[in-house]
């Protein structure tokens, strides 16, 4: 169906004016700073915000330092904007499905782009309000908006103002990353900086990458009525997870219409006619691709620009970032880093996680390991693909022995009472013991569904507990609970292993 495109409305329609009077008020005045702060924090998204409120209520001092935005990428232009347009997306691709579920069909349902947007800045003005800088300062943290620079081991400058502190924590997250792709440039394109802010919807989106984001936008966008192709340059969609998972989520791409180019390079990018020419390469085959608006999704980078922490003693590194510790220390005893701009996995629960930890290993005696960490993610395509702990190949290379336990959720009532029956359960339990290492879900809820995995590993519930544990009925996360059986199931013979390798040694 056609998306309504109207002429670009003024910012306060758009909620732009409370989201900034929020997370970058225009009349706000930097406050004089204090001889010397107990913790000085570079960067106000996820991480940067918790260790601030951690450090507050250690009785700490705290002065945080952003650049731009508080609340950082996760709330501008990363989860929040992303995951309500991909609601909208959603609903709207179930009403065309009205009829599977015996419902009258919507024969008309044109999408109002300004409408979608216009939620989507509303609501994220309002998550804003929790990370406001008027409530950060009510805490009692001296907020600054600025460019931070080092100045030596123990002191920054801000506007040229010098902040001198006990410990610091670097929270600068990162900054999409940029391939080196002819005529891409002159062009132009959007990141997950800039897709979000679109006034008027483009009836052609090519996306380059088949990562998260590439994955999540090209079905959104088609379900809202564009012509989406992705092209990826790799054999599968999201290479960091299973094969399975990557499979089916091809399959639902490609049933929502998206036209997905796996093994695929951009060779150059080219503007004709008013429309913008991706070239591109898949072996021998040639193809061009017509769009009006390019998506880059190709990951993303640790953000230094500007800190100069040469002058601190602070060692970096081009892909890393921030090079920390297991403890999140840097090479300067004094400065701590949390997030994106020094962890591997870049996402917001690892980042307000690894700010409370900088905080607590800086000024507590107790210090915990990032290694120790059990993380669990999601894509937020439709079905859901979530993940933590081990993967097959993992364990594999650290010559771990394992058996998985996969439950199909097309054998699981409410999955099938839904008309949501894509997808699985597999679950990596270390061979001999009920230990589980890892487990991957695909299903419609599966960003919810993981959290009962992850709670297991982290306080060592093992699969025989699992089994016990009683579920709603009928309820999706069921699936977790019949895996767990199939365990149980298989138990006798491994304890038989057990037993015969006892008597062996």
């Amino acid at each position: 169906m056609a998306v309504t495109s109207p002429k670009p409305p003024k910012a306060d329609v758009l909620g732009q004016e409370d989201l900034l009077r929020r997370v970058r008020p225009a009349n706000w005045q930097n406050p004089e700073p204090k001889p010397r702060y107990d913790l000085a924090i570079i960067g106000g998204g996820p991480a940067g915000l918790v260790a601030a409120r951690t450090a507050i209520r250690l009785g700490l001092s705290v002065a945080l330092i952003e650049k731009y935005r508080l609340g950082g990428k996760s709330l501008d232009t990363g989860s929040i904007p992303s995951k309500t347009i991909i609601r909208t997306a959603k609903v709207y691709a179930t009403t065309h499905r009205a009829e599977e579920f015996g419902a009258p069909a919507s024969t008309e349902l044109p999408a109002d782009f300004l409408k979608i947007t216009t939620r989507m800045r509303g609501i994220r003005a309002r998550i804003a309000e929790y990370h406001s800088a008027e409530r950060l300062r009510a805490l009692g943290i001296d907020v600054f908006f600025g460019d931070a620079r080092f100045a030596s081991a123990d002191a920054l400058t801000v506007d040229g103002k010098r902040i001198a502190f006990r410990k610091a924590v670097i929270a600068t997250g990162a900054r999409p990353r940029l391939p080196s792709i002819p005529g891409l440039e002159e062009v132009g394109y959007r990141t997950s900086s800039s897709i979000f802010e679109l006034t008027a919807f483009p009836r052609r989106i090519a996306v380059i990458g088949g990562g998260p984001l590439g994955c999540e936008a090209a079905q959104a966008f088609c379900r809202l009525g564009a012509h989406v192709t992705i092209v990826q340059d790799e054999p599968k969609f999201l290479p960091h997870e299973e094969r399975d998972a990557s499979q089916l989520l091809s399959f639902s791409l490609a049933r929502d219409g998206v036209d997905t180019r796996l093994n695929t390079t951009v060779v150059r990018v080219r503007e004709e006619g008013g429309s913008k020419i991706l070239d591109t390469s898949n072996d021998d085959a040639k193809y061009n691709i017509v769009a009006d608006e390019i998506l880059l999704s190709i990951g993303s980078v640790a953000d230094t620009s500007g800190l100069d922490p040469e002058v601190a003693g602070i060692a970096t590194d081009p892909e890393k970032g921030v090079v920390v510790n297991d403890f999140l220390r840097t090479t300067n005893p004094r400065v701590y880093a949390a997030g994106d701009v020094c962890m591997s996995h870049k996402f917001t629960n690892v980042a307000e996680a690894s700010g409370r930890m900088a905080v607590q290993n800086a000024f507590a005696a107790r210090r915990r390991r990032a290694s120790r960490m059990t993380i669990p993610w999601c894509t937020y395509c439709d079905p859901e693909i979530a993940h933590v702990g081990m993967h097959v190949w993992d364990a594999s290379e650290r010559s771990i022995p394992i058996k998985s336990y996969t439950v199909l959720m097309q054998d699981v009532d409410r999955a099938i009472t839904d008309g949501q029956d894509d997808g699985f359960v597999k679950i990596h339990v270390k061979a001999g013991t009920d230990t589980i290492l890892g487990a991957t879900i695909v299903a419609s809820r599966a960003s919810e569904m993981i959290n009962e995995i992850s709670v297991a590993m982290s306080v060592g519930i093992g699969m025989r507990a699992l089994a016990d544990v009683l579920h709603t009925y009928p309820a999706q996360s069921d699936a977790i609970r019949l895996a767990a059986l199939a365990y149980t199931q298989d138990w006798p013979a491994s304890w038989l292993t057990r037993a015969w390798a006892r008597l062996r040694a």
